[in-house]
């Protein structure tokens, strides 16, 4: 478990300072996936920055039912847990099993160090994108998982290929995109597709 750095007195806002300070630790948490053109991984808060530009950008795709800030700000929280708990494969379902009581205990641990009603509001934008039910959450899910496999599809599958993934896992994890943007799904078949023909999945 990550240790929780040192208080500096900020009157009232001592406690969000502290939160803040905390969550820089997520910079050191590294993903699979390599910034375009480098040999370097990125790291977890890079993913998060990237994802919530991604929900900025595709905004007019979304629908009337998903409000957009609620989704951005999934997006810049759903893997703070991370620092606590690590990045697991999204591929990896056993291992992503195995994670979860972590994860919730991180959950409760870093979103705790806020007063309310930030604690509490950060920890359900968490609890609701984990659970994935409603509109925002599925929204926030699909560019979840769409921007590591566009990063791949634009990096020779990278990822995919150093990790041993089959054409079927990213298929199967990622079909609910199909109900989210059927059309987005059409272009990414065909797409995964094309990568496996290239090698980069098996």
């Amino acid at each position: 478990m990550s240790k929780v750095l040192p208080e500096l007195a900020f009157g009232e806002l001592t406690e969000v300072v502290a939160f803040l300070m905390e969550i820089d630790k997520l910079k050191s948490i590294q993903r699979r996936t390599k910034v375009l053109g480098t040999q370097r991984q990125e790291n977890t808060a890079e993913h998060s920055w990237h994802f919530a530009v991604g929900v900025m950008a595709l905004a007019p795709y979304a629908g009337n039912d998903v409000d957009i800030n609620r989704v951005i700000q999934m997006a810049l929280v759903h893997d703070i847990v991370e620092i606590d708990a690590g990045d697991v494969l999204v591929y990896d379902l056993a291992a992503r099993l195995a994670v979860q009581d972590q994860e919730h205990a991180a959950a409760t641990r870093l979103f705790g160090l806020l007063p309310d009603p930030q604690r509490e509001h950060f920890h359900q934008l968490w609890l609701e994108y984990e659970a994935g039910e409603t509109a925002n959450a599925r929204f926030a899910l699909m560019i979840d998982r769409l921007m590591p496999v566009l990063m791949n599809l634009h990096n020779r599958g990278q990822s995919w290929v150093e990790n041993g993934i089959r054409l079927e896992q990213v298929l199967t994890r990622n079909a609910f995109i199909a109900d989210v943007y059927p059309a987005l799904w059409d272009h990414l078949s065909q797409h995964l597709n094309q990568a496996q023909q290239n090698g980069w999945l098996k």
